[in-house]
């Protein structure tokens, strides 16, 4: 058997794993809240192995070795952020979605300040998870083209296409266990790379550190100042930190996993313990991308990378014996495909709890209908996005700034709403525009984007601040 037949088998096997998966999980849905909530009744573990598979996609999966293969390990510092930012998510945010009976992160917003603030926030979040997921879907495609033999649009297709059967059948709770399989695949798939990197670098792991070590390449912190460069050690612990209240803690995606926990508690140990696990993951793929470095100075490429992000793909498809090679090319459909997911389905509840049924029966066959369409409907904006994605630079850091600025003026109008501030609705719509526009703004003059969003969120709170103050002065006698 051929090594490219080899590989197609395991990926074709993984495939038919996932798919299964999804069949038998989607079983007995009946209701909206089943579908997009899992009836809300997932374990803590599996939450918080979901979220963790979800936010890792191929991005992460191509683009974090890439940024140690050209630098050095001080992306850490942002991932160190991350932790920082979950325990403020657990302790501000996810006792208010817990107080009620909410379906979708901004509901909370309609309670506090009315619908129109409810949909704007989820727009908000629709335009920017669309964006920022056609670029990981595109990455995905890039890496599929480096490891096999197919066209970029072929790439996507079906990557799309087979992660929206098992979506569309399974809801989330299909999404959420294939999400914690796909993790177990990935991060294996990593690490046995690791493993034959260490065997195939001269002299093994002391090889590699005595290569790495006096170009600086193993350094970790960075206590430097400069606004424009998004690894130093406050840009990564702040920026982190934000950047994933931001994300983890008003990002439908992410939030609509812990609506579905059994209780505040388990939503509180899900959160927290993804941090951790992402920190040690982001630590892998790091390690990777520096024992890439020292791989390739004493085994130069055939080709020349036309970009870093690049390095890895071109190592699992010229260096994996067959068999490990599938397995690592199965790992780049898993990164994706629990991103992806996620993605449809987050998508998919925020419009149709915040737009299309807003105020109406949720609970019928024909609004389980309509929302499985509207999940196909996602799926090809999704695909279509990744097809104009090219030409936008590193797929990573693109990903990023896209959230960093469209989720700072979400997250500025969320830490309004946990004050008693009074503000009518067009100021608070206001204020999240000031935020975007702010951090958009600043994007363009070259500030990393690490700080995009502490930015935005600061200024949507401090104009928000201003104008509940001006409206108490004018309403005093």
């Amino acid at each position: 058997m051929s090594p490219a037949l080899v590989n197609w088998t395991v990926v074709v096997a993984y495939f038919g794993l996932t798919l299964w998966l999804g069949e038998r999980l989607g079983r007995g849905q009946r209701s909206i809240e089943e579908y997009f909530l899992a009836g809300r009744r997932m374990s803590w573990w599996s939450t918080c192995l979901s979220i963790v598979g979800t936010e890792t996609s191929t991005l992460t999966f191509v683009g974090v070795p890439a940024i140690a293969y050209s630098g050095d390990l001080t992306f850490l510092q942002v991932a160190l952020g991350y932790v920082v930012g979950r325990f403020a998510v657990a302790s501000l945010l996810v006792p208010a979605y817990f107080s009620g009976s909410v379906q979708t992160a901004y509901e909370l917003l309609a309670q506090r300040f009315g619908g129109m603030v409810q949909r704007l926030g989820s727009l908000v979040f629709l335009v920017s998870r669309c964006l920022a997921d056609g670029v990981r879907l595109f990455a995905t495609a890039l890496v599929l083209q480096a490891l096999l033999p197919m066209p970029l649009a072929a790439a996507i297709l079906m990557v799309t296409g087979i992660t929206l059967v098992y979506t569309v059948r399974g809801g989330l709770r299909a999404v959420i266990f294939n999400d914690a399989l796909q993790l177990a695949v990935y991060m294996g798939g990593a690490l046995v790379a690791m493993a034959l990197l260490v065997q195939r670098i001269p002299g093994g792991w002391e090889g590699a550190v005595a290569t790495l070590e006096p170009l600086g390449k193993l350094r970790v912190f960075d206590f430097g100042w400069d606004w424009s460069a998004p690894y130093k050690f406050w840009a990564g612990l702040v920026g982190g930190a934000v950047l994933t209240m931001a994300t983890h803690g008003t990002d439908q995606m992410f939030v609509q996993r812990l609506l579905a926990c059994r209780s505040e508690r388990d939503a509180k140990r899900a959160v927290i313990g993804s941090g951790i696990l992402v920190l040690a993951q982001m630590g892998v793929f790091l390690v990777i991308g520096s024992l890439l470095f020292a791989f390739y100075q004493s085994n130069p490429p055939a080709r020349p990378f036309s970009s870093n992000d690049q390095v890895f793909a071109r190592f699992i498809a010229d260096e994996m014996p067959a068999g490990l090679g599938g397995l690592l090319i199965a790992s780049v459909f898993a990164a994706a495909m629990s991103t992806l997911s996620s993605s449809m389905s987050s998508l998919a509840s925020a419009s149709t709890l915040d737009f299309l049924l807003r105020g109406r029966s949720t609970s019928t066959e024909r609004a389980l209908r309509t929302s499985r369409r509207i999940t196909l409907a996602w799926a090809a904006v999704l695909a279509l996005v990744a097809g104009l994605a090219q030409g936008w630079g590193s797929v990573l850091e693109a990903g990023l700034t896209i959230t960093s600025i469209t989720f700072s003026g979400i997250l500025g109008i969320f830490l309004v709403g946990l004050t008693r501030w009074s503000l009518p609705q067009w100021q608070v719509a206001l204020a999240l525009a000031a935020g975007v526009g702010a951090a958009l703004a600043a994007q363009q003059y070259s500030l990393a984007w690490t700080w995009l969003t502490p930015l935005g969120a600061t200024v949507t709170v401090l104009l928000a601040a201003v104008l509940a103050l001006a409206r108490r002065v004018s309403a005093s006698p």
